[in-house]
């Protein structure tokens, strides 16, 4: 028999099992309206995602318990009890070989006429990067499959199908007509072809369709894309979702020995787009679900916070970001020019809040100079945006870049303030490219480009000094991005690098910088990972250290 079957990519929220139950039940009934027979969830949809050590406490496993009990009976009441729903949640601690006591389950539950047919608890507990799942629970060990209208479908979760073994390789003894796959995978640059590559494989294991649900939304410092898909038994791509939006994806499982049905396909996002979006994406969700309405900024008339700013309207829109011009006696006039004229593109809220005579208070005290006197300015300014965030409620925004977090080029207690920081895992190099992107995309519709030319093309400057520049004390950006990328990313060492080419000079200064501003990057606000090494819980260094490159 042919069925159909529902992909709902949602986005739901960490522990707020009322409204993500009530989710489910609203996108159940979308998919039974376009005639679905199945309609399946991302992993987690219950308790949204990643729960961390929520899971161990046991009055959150009773939560989701009881709000699985509940959404069977509800399907029931509402008319949809013929519809067989497939989702993620925590489930019941049981033993586990791999750690001491009791540890609950990453489980998928199937629910059809009332009743939970059948439980299956995720295999393969990822324990790298930004995952730390082995920890947190137990592992299952039995393959799921269930039958629907005759139909037999394999169940696995997200990371399963990552590692070879386990209960995929099950799957084709059990001789299923469908795989599907329930995720809760972080956006990466990069990793939409890592996905439909890696999903085209175990197609072809066992030779039925994979259908690929990924969850969509922010959560903290991750963003999930969606980009939920159907893979041919052949590895042929059947049908796919859009990314960073909610969507239900239909298709349609053939008749045995019947050719595959080809479903709707999305275009591909441009690879600066598809970043520009995680970006939007991770902070709305930070924003929302953390209760705040605005955000506030400093704007210098820099690229950094120029496009913040950008991100933060197409995120909440203009009328909801209130931009800061905050000129010291160092500040250009095109500077403070390039902020109010941003500000009126993107329909910001702005104002001029000069910091010299807060800063003569303190130096009338404390006569600093040097660096201290530049830092001084930057705490200023911190201190006016706080107090702002105090006064009025909103979340403020750290402008700051990867390139500048990684060498420690940022004041602490300064321009690092903030809750959160929309360009913590984007270098300088992608800054300027996002921001051309960002411009041309609004050219192209037809729309004023929200970034002012000059704050793109003028030589990036702190302004806490007389004709400062930033190479002043950095390599050019582009040299620095490159150095940063194979000490960082790759984790190669000196030899390495100038194995690469690189200049030594070069080299020592910036893996010197990096070293010394561990304790900074601690202190700094979370923010959107959107590369494959993020800093935070992808990167996990010592403060105190005394290792150092080796210099021969």
């Amino acid at each position: 028999m042919e069925i159909r079957i529902a992909l709902a990519q949602i986005d739901t929220c960490v522990g707020d099992i009322e409204q993500n139950t009530q989710a489910i039940l609203a996108w159940a009934a979308r998919a039974a309206a376009e005639g679905a027979h199945v309609v399946t969830f991302p992993e987690m949809t219950v308790t949204g995602y990643p729960i961390e050590d929520l899971a161990l406490r046991a009055s959150f496993q009773r939560a989701a318990q009881a709000a699985i009990t509940s959404l069977a009976e509800e399907l029931v009441r509402t008319g949809l009890g013929d519809l067989t729903v497939v989702l993620g949640s925590v489930g019941a601690p049981q033993a586990s070989p791999s750690t001491p006591g009791m540890r609950p389950t990453n489980e998928a539950v199937v629910i059809s006429g009332g009743v939970v047919r059948a439980v299956y608890a995720k295999h393969h507990l990822p324990n790298y990067g930004v995952f730390d799942e082995f920890r947190i629970f137990a592992p299952g060990a039995q393959p799921c499959v269930v039958e629907v209208s005759g139909r037999r479908l394999g169940i696995v979760i997200c990371e399963d199908i990552w590692q070879d073994g386990g209960p995929v390789a099950q799957m084709d003894a059990a001789d299923v007509d469908l795989l599907l796959v329930l995720n809760g995978s972080p956006f990466e640059q990069g990793k939409g072809h890592l996905r439909t590559d890696l999903a085209a494989r175990r197609a072809r294991e066992v030779d039925a369709p994979v259908a690929y649900v990924n969850m969509v939304g922010g959560q903290d410092d991750l963003v999930f894309d969606g980009g939920s898909f159907v893979m041919g038994a052949d590895g042929t791509l059947l049908a796919s979702a859009p990314q960073f939006v909610e969507h239900l994806l239909l298709w349609d499982l053939a008749d045995d020995d019947a050719p595959d049905h080809h479903g709707p396909i999305a275009p591909p996002l441009d690879p600066h787009e598809e970043v520009y979006q995680a970006l939007v994406t991770g902070l709305r969700g930070y924003v929302r679900k953390n209760g705040f309405g605005s955000v506030v900024l400093g704007l210098s008339g820099g690229i950094d916070s120029a496009l913040v700013a950008a991100i933060s309207a197409d995120a909440i829109g203009g009328e909801q970001v209130f931009g800061v011009s905050m000129p010291s006696v160092y500040s250009s006039e095109h500077s403070k020019d390039d902020a109010a004229d941003l500000a009126k593109r993107i329909g910001a809220h702005y104002r001029v809040q000069p910091i010299a005579p807060m800063v003569d208070a303190f130096q009338g005290e404390l006569h600093l100079e040097g660096v201290a006197a530049e830092n001084l300015q930057a705490r200023v300014r911190g201190m006016i945006l706080m107090g702002l965030s105090n006064a009025e409620g909103h979340l403020v925004l750290a402008t700051g870049n990867k390139s500048e977090l990684a060498v420690g080029y940022s004041t602490i207690y300064g321009d690092a303030v903030g809750g959160y920081a929309p360009l913590k895992d984007v270098d300088k190099s992608l800054v300027w490219a996002l921001s051309r992107w960002r411009n041309n995309a609004a050219l192209d519709r037809g729309e004023l480009p929200p970034i002012p030319e000059s704050s793109i093309t003028k030589p990036p400057s702190a302004e806490l000094r007389p004709g400062q520049v930033d190479q002043d004390s950095l390599p050019p950006y582009d040299l620095l991005d490159e150095v940063l990328d194979a000490y960082i990313e790759n984790a190669e060492g000196r030899a390495e690098l100038l194995a690469r080419g690189f200049d030594a000079a070069v080299v020592d200064k910036v893996v010197s910088l990096v070293d010394r501003a561990e304790w900074k990057r601690r202190q700094y606000p979370l923010g959107p990972k959107v590369t494959a090494l993020a800093f935070g819980r992808d990167r996990r260094m010592p403060i105190t250290s005394r290792w150092r490159e080796p210099l021969d």
